[in-house]
């Protein structure tokens, strides 16, 4: 069948470009994922808006429209990323009003304000009157005009946000404020980059399994062949004893993963989900002449292994959307109908192919997802993951979109694809398991 590109398993506008997930939560017993959203054009032109989906299980998901638009002076050029936090009947949403002055400026150091702003709901898309709690010159001097993303939670008694910052001196940071009453904000601390980029965007600070990370989207790092391979990367630090960030891993080795944010289900698992695209890339998304661009990740419930790395499996609820199965022995060939997951078991070197669209390939401690032709990767070629072994593979392939799962999660692999049909042959060398015909979320618009 003619593959039309439109996915069976991940959110996506029907129109318009999607990129950051922002405000995720559970709240009123449904969960919420907002997004950046730009209505009027599938570029990402025009307006910078937040659109919004809820549902009750993640699996049957509701559009109620664009619930933010920049209708005030302190976010007259956007409405940028943020979070959303939960108290008692009231969802607090905190994000970034832009504003760029006309002038002679460079939008880094002059020229730019970066506003934290708040709105309330009692339903999720219905918001109260916008309140300005934070702009320029409340960030410490050393900052660039480059603040936002505010994430907020709440510990010991207080609320704290961090806020993603790029200094004068051109230099990634995190800064760290409190409150008492999630309006009033001071500035408590700051941590810098080691790493050597110049933006730390999207910052997120949580405790998974007893431990304490900082999951940030660095700019302006130097690429290297297993890191740091897209233009921009996104991972998460551990936090040491002192508070300060150590340890840094990628949260994904594919094409397109950026700007994850996480939040807590109701029976306390994290979830994660990021936004599989990617800004200024050196490739394309044919969805862009259709009229829309970029989607969300699935879902993702995240772990802490023994080696004190996160892992990432999709979320057990995408399990009630298996159908029928079909047993792989090694060196099996199959035809498949997208979407199709593929659960294996590897010893020693593998082989997974999409005939005609891509390898996936474990060979010598290396992993590489490497697509077969120009039009299936829209100009992507090959990433890799360098890994002392591999004892499994999750594959979960939609319509435009795969994500690759290995080690349990620990290492992950994320891309779009755009193969020209949606019936697809696999073979398999090296790896055993099970591959299951899935069937799809249900998406509804109240627009």
């Amino acid at each position: 069948m003619k593959n039309d590109f439109r996915q069976k398993l991940h959110l996506e506008p029907e129109s318009g470009w999607l990129n950051d997930p922002n405000g995720l939560c559970f709240f009123r017993g449904e969960y919420h994922v907002y997004f950046q959203y730009s209505p009027d054009s599938a570029e990402g032109k025009g307006r910078k808006c937040w659109g919004h989906w809820c549902s009750p299980d993640m699996l049957r998901w509701r559009f109620t429209g664009t619930v933010l638009m920049p209708d005030i002076p302190e976010d007259r050029s956007g409405v940028y990323s943020g979070c959303g936090f939960v108290k008692d009947d009231t969802l607090y949403l905190f994000y970034t009003g832009n504003v760029k002055e006309e002038g002679d400026h460079d939008y880094i150091t002059s020229g730019r304000g970066a506003n934290v702003i708040l709105v309330t709901t009692k339903d999720g898309h219905n918001m109260s009157p916008k309140k300005v709690l934070l702009r320029n010159s409340d960030y410490p001097d050393y900052c660039s005009c480059h603040v936002r993303d505010p994430k907020v939670w709440e510990e010991d008694g207080r609320y704290h946000m961090v806020l993603g910052a790029r200094t004068l001196a051109a230099k990634g940071c995190v800064l760290y404020y409190v409150s008492d009453d999630l309006e009033h904000w001071q500035y408590d601390r700051s941590v810098f980059d080691s790493e050597g980029s110049y933006m730390w965007e999207c910052p997120d600070e949580f405790t998974l399994g007893g431990r304490r990370f900082l999951s940030v989207s660095p700019q302006g790092i130097p690429h290297e062949k297993y890191m740091y391979q897209n233009v921009y990367s996104a991972g998460y630090f551990g936090i040491g004893s002192a508070g300060d960030p150590e340890n840094y891993r990628e949260w994904d080795k594919g094409f397109d993963f950026y700007a994850p944010q996480t939040f807590d289900a109701p029976d306390g698992r994290k979830i994660l989900i990021g936004w599989e695209g990617i800004g200024d890339i050196p490739y394309s998304n044919p969805t862009t002449a259709l009229g829309w661009q970029h989607c969300l990740t699935l879902p993702r419930e995240l772990t802490v292994n023994g080696r004190g790395n996160i892992c990432q499996t999709p979320i057990r609820e995408f399990e009630k959307l298996r159908l029928d199965d079909t047993s792989v022995k090694d060196s099996n060939a199959l035809s498949a109908q997208l979407p199709f997951e593929y659960v294996g078991r590897c010893e020693g070197d593998f082989t997974v192919e999409l005939e005609d669209i891509l390898k996936l390939e474990y060979h010598s401690g290396e992993f590489t997802l490497t697509f077969l032709s120009e039009n299936t990767g829209g100009g992507r070629t090959v990433r890799y993951a360098e890994m002392p072994e591999c004892s499994d593979i999750r594959i979960i392939a939609d319509t435009a979109s795969v994500e690759v799962y290995l080690n349990g999660g620990e290492t992950v692999l994320s891309s779009r694809m755009y193969p020209a049909d949606t019936q697809v042959k696999l073979t398999f060398k090296g790896t055993e398991g099970k591959c299951y015909r899935l069937g799809g979320i249900e998406v509804i618009s109240d627009e």
